[in-house]
């Protein structure tokens, strides 16, 4: 009879002990998932800005410097947080801090994307000496000598609804803010979600979830890549305005995409993946620590409450030790020589490769005349998969051949010299552009020394153009002028994208044979030694990125690593 009592008791307390430990399982699970969706919206949201900066730098009407500023914001947010929400977030509840972090990202997308609603419709085009054909309904700057000037002014009705405004403006503070607000979001993710499977997973396969996180990550940059390319394809103001009345094509340097669509759904899909964090406990409770637990709260619950009652009288001496602490933990960093020379070499690394990735899509745009959405189309499915694999050799070779920390510290050093020297090859894939005005002198004869103030010459003197006013077209004779005006073009004919200019002076002064002397609108294509030119490029960048990703596992490596060693140190 007290052998089934027995049993009884003992069944009974193992079943509690089961459906704690299912519950335990379930919501690192749960926590797991949240985590991918999370760094699935981190990288995507960093893809959209990073193929987003271009459009962003011609819908504001920014220089490049403060469009860097724009992009570098992100970073700065995060700077501003990181090492405060890294020491005392790891005390609180950890995914609620997650969690309130990506719901703070996603609002940070959200309010880059607000500008647009506000700024009215983008205006590509500034004439002002217009004239229209018989068969055109749209209007050109031309050269207009001997015939009466008409003035662009735009419509009363128009301006009055405030539906055309200038694109230059302070609305891009706005775009700052949130991308800064995003950075701030983005800082608890990794370090609070990487202590948190650290602390949860079964032991010795922490470093497997880890690796399924970075894995699910690449997902984020391809979607990125892909929507890049997809909404650099239509046209900003798509769903206000009639596409058919615009004359410009993704192959302008004028043309705009709709930039601020990428970031409306990267802010929904960051706000998604904030739900599930605040439904997990800061605390899964493992199984010894739970059956301490149990034991005492069957044996006394009087002692739960005395515990409870002594957590509330030292928590103001539990806030004052962990600054004290935190302080501490700051010193001993900053006053590792080593370590702290090991950060400075990467800060010059992230920060050169910080400053390519921005700006790679605007130096294809304009070095081999291919559109932003071939450009996103084309990076994305070249690289990704490559620093994919990049990063799989650099663990594979580390665990392989169970390199020391000297050994980690070679192979680093390694692949990132070897990316490094084929970056350098970029300084060759330089292709000829002949623009007059820029590269050339107005009458095409001869180079300039400067593209600024380059003057005027006799073949568009007296044509009273817009000098700043950029609207490209292609002369039969393969130069790109910088506009019908200024290319002497004196009548037109056809309709927007499909326009025609003829009796260009500039033009005829090549000595072109072609009696029309025409031009079409347009840049003109690049030659087939710059097609050429192109595809090495890729390939190089193929190289660099391989030997990048390949070097970016030995240098996390050496941060755990060294970082272990200091806290052992401050242990000792």
């Amino acid at each position: 009879m007290m052998d089934q009592n027995c049993q009884t008791n003992n069944t009974a307390e193992e079943q509690p002990s089961d459906k704690r430990k299912t519950r335990c399982c379930s919501g690192f699970k749960v926590f797991l998932v949240a985590m991918s969706i999370s760094f699935i919206s981190k990288t995507l949201g960093g893809i959209i800005m990073k193929s987003s900066i271009t459009h962003i730098e011609r819908r504001f009407d920014i220089p490049s410097s403060v469009s860097g500023l724009i992009d570098g914001s992100f970073e700065i947010g995060n700077l501003l947080v990181i090492v405060f929400v890294s020491y005392f977030g790891s005390k609180l509840n950890r995914p609620r801090i997650i969690g309130i972090g990506s719901f703070i990202m996603g609002t940070g997308s959200i309010l880059t994307a607000l500008p647009h609603f506000f700024m009215g419709y983008y205006k590509y085009s500034k004439e002002t000496n217009i004239v229209l054909s018989e068969n055109s309904t749209s209007s050109f700057s031309v050269c207009l000598i001997n015939q009466d000037v008409v003035l662009n002014r735009t419509s009363p009705e128009i301006t009055e609804k405030g539906c055309v405004k200038e694109s230059g403006s302070y609305m891009w503070i706005y775009v700052l803010m949130g991308n800064m607000l995003r950075g701030i979001g983005e800082s608890p993710i990794i370090p609070l979600g990487i202590s948190y499977i650290d602390d949860f997973a079964p032991e010795g396969h922490s470093s497997f979830y880890l690796g399924i996180l970075n894995t699910v990550a690449m997902i984020g940059p391809i979607i990125g890549f892909l929507l890049g390319s997809l909404f650099a394809s239509m046209y900003v103001d798509i769903g206000y305005v009639d596409l058919s009345s615009i004359r410009i094509t993704p192959k302008d340097s004028t043309w705009v995409g709709a930039w601020w669509l990428g970031f409306l759904v990267a802010g929904l899909v960051a706000i998604i993946s904030s739900i599930p964090f605040f439904s997990i406990s800061s605390n899964l409770n493992k199984p010894q620590k739970e059956r301490k637990v149990s034991v005492s709260l069957h044996g006394s619950k009087t002692n739960g409450e005395r515990n409870q009652t002594a957590k509330l009288a030292n928590h103001e001496q539990n806030v004052t030790g962990n600054i004290t602490g935190f302080f501490q933990s700051l010193k001993t960093i900053l006053t590792n020589i080593l370590y702290v020379i090991f950060l400075f070499v990467t800060l010059l690394h992230i920060s050169s490769f910080i400053g390519s990735i921005t700006y790679v899509f605007k130096y294809v745009e304009q070095q081999f005349g291919r559109s932003i959405a071939e450009a996103n189309f084309l990076l994305g499915i070249s690289t990704i998969p490559i620093i994919a694999t990049g990063i799989f050799t650099g663990g594979y070779v580390i665990k392989k051949f169970k390199l020391s920390l000297v050994g980690i510290a070679k192979l680093g050093f390694f692949a990132m010299t070897v990316g490094y020297l084929f970056q350098l090859l970029d300084f060759v894939m330089i292709c000829d552009k002949s623009v007059a005005g820029l590269t050339l002198t107005y009458d095409g004869n001869n180079p300039v020394e400067s593209h600024t103030n380059v003057p005027l010459s006799y073949c568009n003197s007296d044509c009273n153009c817009d000098e700043s006013h950029w609207e490209p077209v292609c002369g039969d004779n393969g130069i790109t002028y910088i506009s019908p005006c200024l290319a002497g073009c004196k009548s037109l004919e056809g309709k927007k994208r499909s326009t025609v200019f003829h009796n260009c002076s500039c033009v005829e002064a090549t000595g072109s044979q072609n009696r029309n002397n025409s031009a079409r609108l347009g840049e003109c294509p690049r030659s087939d030694d710059c097609t050429r030119k192109f595809y090495i490029y890729m390939t190089m960048q193929t190289v660099q990125s391989f030997a990048y990703a390949t070097g970016s596992v030995p240098l996390t490596m050496l941060v755990f690593k060294q970082s272990q060693r200091i806290c052992w140190d401050c242990i000792n």
